[in-house]
């Protein structure tokens, strides 16, 4: 690494984009992931869409409790 680097041509927030979001990559593992896309297709369904169906039910569960 240099000693100092100069910023003094930088351009600030050049790349901020303030409503930008994020996709993390959730890593399942085989057999779930094998019995999730055989339940999508079965119902016929994206794969996101029913896991995140699954999801908010357990959110729904969750806050119910509290």
């Amino acid at each position: 690494m240099k000693e100092e680097y100069d910023f003094s041509t930088g351009e600030r927030g050049k790349f901020y984009k303030p409503n930008a979001s994020q996709h993390l990559p959730v890593y399942l593992d085989d057999e779930i992931l094998s019995y999730l896309q055989d339940r999508a297709q079965a119902k016929n369904v994206d794969v996101n869409q029913l896991i995140n169906d699954m999801l908010r039910r357990e959110i729904e569960i969750i806050e119910s409790v509290k």
